[in-house]
C-alpha cells in the first residue's frame, strides 16, 4: 500500500484542497497539524523510517511524547498537498521528552516542517490535557475577514466573540467557547507558541492580529467546519461594517435562550 491510498491521508488531502479554494492559503501561507491514532500509526508502520536524527522542537512538549503528526512543509504551498503529497507533507515523532522531533516519512529533499511548529505542538499540547486527547488537529489559515477585522476592531476576544456572534445564529453553538486574540507578534517562535497556547486552554478559536487564525477541532471535518464558520461569519461582519453598521442585532437575552435550547454554556463574559 501507498501512502495516497490510505483513508485519513486522503482526507486530508481533500481538506488542503478545499481550503485553497477557499483562498485562505495563498503561496506558502497557512499550515496544518494532525496527531495520529494509535490506529493510523499501525497502519503506515512499513512505510516509516524511524532512522533519522532527531531534532530541537524549541518548546517542550511532555505529553506528546512519542506521538506521530500528519505535518505540512515550511516553505510549501498548500495547494501543491494534493498533487505532490511526499514533497510538501511529513509525518514527525516527537521524542520521550517531549522536547525533539523527527521526520519518518515525506519532506524529502531537505523539507522542513512547518515553521509554526512550536506554536502548533505546544497548543496540541494543551488540547490534549484538556478534551482527554479527543482533539488532534490544528489550523492555522490565512482567513481574508478575520484578518481585515484585526485592523478596526480592539483586539479583545470579548469584543472579537460577541462581534462574530452576532453575525450568525448558529455561532454560539459552533464555537461557545469563544475566541482569543493574539496581539501582533513575530511569528515561529516560542513566544508567539506560549501566548497561543495559553488562549487555547480557554478557546478553539485563536486569532494572530493582522496574519491569521488558529483552530483546534477533534477531526479533519469539525476544525475544517469551525474554520469556514468563523470566517464567513467575519465576512457578514465586513459586509455590515462596509453598509454602514448594524441597525438590529441578536440580543443578549437571545443568546441565553439559543445556550438554553441548544443545551451549550456560553460564559456571561460576552453578553454583557
Amino acid at each position: 500500500m501507498k501512502m495516497n491510498d490510505i483513508k485519513f491521508i486522503k482526507n486530508f488531502q481533500k481538506m488542503t484542497n478545499d481550503a485553497w479554494l477557499k483562498g485562505w492559503h495563498e503561496r506558502n501561507g497557512g499550515n496544518i497539524t494532525y496527531r495520529l491514532t494509535k490506529e493510523e500509526v499501525n497502519e503506515v508502520k512499513d512505510l516509516i523510517d524511524e532512522s533519522a536524527e532527531y531534532k530541537s522542537i524549541g518548546v517542550k512538549v511532555e505529553n506528546l511524547a512519542n506521538e506521530y503528526f500528519l505535518v505540512t512543509g515550511s516553505g510549501k504551498f498548500i495547494r501543491n498537498v494534493a498533487i505532490d503529497l511526499e514533497a510538501n507533507v511529513g509525518i514527525v515523532k516527537i521524542d520521550e521528552a517531549g522536547e525533539n522531533y523527527k521526520i519518518v516519512w515525506g519532506l524529502i529533499n531537505g523539507a522542513k516542517p512547518t515553521s509554526e511548529l512550536p506554536s502548533h505542538l505546544m497548543s496540541h499540547c494543551v488540547k490534549y490535557d484538556q478534551t482527554g486527547g479527543k482533539h488532534r488537529i490544528i489550523m492555522h489559515s490565512h482567513a481574508t475577514n478575520i484578518i481585515a477585522l484585526t485592523f478596526v476592531l480592539p483586539l479583545d476576544g470579548v469584543v472579537f466573540t460577541r462581534e462574530l456572534w452576532e453575525m450568525a445564529t448558529e455561532c454560539p453553538v459552533v464555537f461557545p467557547s469563544g475566541i482569543g486574540v493574539v496581539p501582533w507578534m513575530v511569528p515561529g517562535g516560542a513566544q508567539i507558541a506560549e501566548a497561543t497556547s495559553e488562549l487555547m486552554k480557554k478557546h478553539d478559536i485563536v486569532i494572530w492580529a493582522h496574519h491569521g487564525v488558529f483552530c483546534s477541532g477533534e477531526d479533519l471535518d469539525l476544525t475544517f467546519g469551525l474554520m469556514d464558520t468563523v470566517e464567513k461569519s467575519a465576512e457578514i461582519l465586513v459586509k455590515v461594517l462596509s453598509m454602514g453598521g448594524k441597525r438590529q442585532t441578536i440580543s443578549s437575552q437571545n443568546f441565553r435562550d439559543l445556550a438554553r435550547d441548544f443545551k451549550v454554556s456560553i460564559s456571561e463574559e460576552y453578553l454583557k
